[in-house]
């Protein structure tokens, strides 16, 4: 079995210390790392940030055919990286990556059928790659809905095992043990869907319960740490700022939270931890990774500056903060924290 501990990525240049930084320094990734995956809107590369010590960050690239990709992931098992490519409309990995180094051109060596139109954020549950695709199902803009793409990751190929139709629009999605939770795209809601791999044909399906967020005024991102019940869902504020009205919120004691408000009504503030600002430099955070062990949220900016990669740490009660480290890249879609 491969894991990022096995990771032999020996780059070019000596490690140098980077902090707050754009200029992150290539650097053997070492054991017991901590890597952020990162996709973008640019280049369609993804990125690889050693993020053990934000003190210490350095980063890797793979070069990749895609021009513009967003939702990623990584399985350590078997040593493969998958983002979903806006340029070809599917799903695509990369394998093999502890034997790359930085700066590598490299293919899709695994790969599907080119099905989707717009597809944003992945979630992955075993063998099973659900994406999020936010484009218009029916062709009338006033209605809303939105697709999720079931992929299985069999024999190297992704093959698509059905669709399920949404009564709303998408764009952040993780699964939570079997429950798939989504971002209602264009409101600050949430919703999720229970048991949701036992839909195992095409449907349209309404969601098992949804709730407004308080304070968000239109969210994207979201993502979960089971250790510490901890949720974290992006705020990009309105959709015409992309430079200084967005924002995080972190809801702990997750479950309780979102259990002890009833289907349609709001969670309350008083129960989040709200970080937003124009110290913040979040503008149009449109997704989100965290650490549980050091209480850092990792956030891809896709506006503010033309694009970046922030970290929050020291979070406390929230409000106006000055990222912890701070790196530019242009139109980040997309984050994915792995640990060891």
């Amino acid at each position: 079995m491969k894991t990022i501990k096995t990771l032999a990525l020996i780059f070019a240049t000596a490690m140098t210390l980077v902090s707050c930084s754009s200029n992150d320094n290539d650097a053997e990734i070492k054991l017991d790392s901590k890597i952020l995956f990162t996709s973008n809107n640019t280049d369609g590369n993804v990125n690889m940030y050693n993020v053990t010590s934000l003190n210490n960050v350095t980063k890797a690239t793979l070069t990749t055919t895609a021009t513009a990709a967003d939702g990623i992931y990584y399985d350590g098992n078997q040593d493969l990286v998958v983002q979903a490519s806006r340029s070809s409309f599917g799903v695509e990995g990369y394998a093999n990556i502890t034997n790359f180094a930085t700066s590598t051109t490299v293919s899709a060596n695994v790969t599907g059928t080119l099905d989707m139109t717009s597809p944003r954020e992945i979630a992955v549950k075993d063998n099973i790659y659900v994406v999020a695709d936010n484009a218009d199902v029916d062709g009338d803009p006033d209605t809303k809905d939105g697709k999720l793409f079931v992929y299985t990751n069999n024999g190297g190929n992704f093959t698509l095992r059905n669709t399920i139709t949404t009564d709303f629009k998408l764009w952040g999605i993780i699964f939570i043990g079997n429950d798939l939770y989504a971002i209602v795209d264009t409101t600050n809601k949430l919703a999720v869907f229970t048991n949701f791999l036992n839909n195992s044909s095409n449907a349209t399906l309404s969601a098992s319960k949804t709730i407004a967020i308080e304070g968000i005024v239109r969210t994207h991102g979201l993502t979960y740490d089971t250790a510490t019940d901890v949720m974290v869902l992006t705020d990009i504020g309105e959709a015409s700022n992309g430079q200084d009205d967005g924002g995080f919120h972190v809801i702990n004691n997750f479950a309780a939270n979102f259990n002890g408000t009833a289907n349609n009504e709001t969670l309350a503030i008083s129960n989040q931890t709200r970080v937003a600002g124009t110290s913040t430099l979040l503008g149009n955070p449109v997704d989100v990774a965290y650490d549980g062990d050091s209480k850092t949220v990792f956030i891809a900016e896709a506006g503010n500056g033309g694009g970046r990669i922030l970290a929050f740490n020291n979070i406390g009660n929230g409000g106006n903060l000055t990222p912890a480290y701070n790196a530019t890249l242009s139109k980040a879609s997309a984050v994915y924290l792995h640990k060891e």
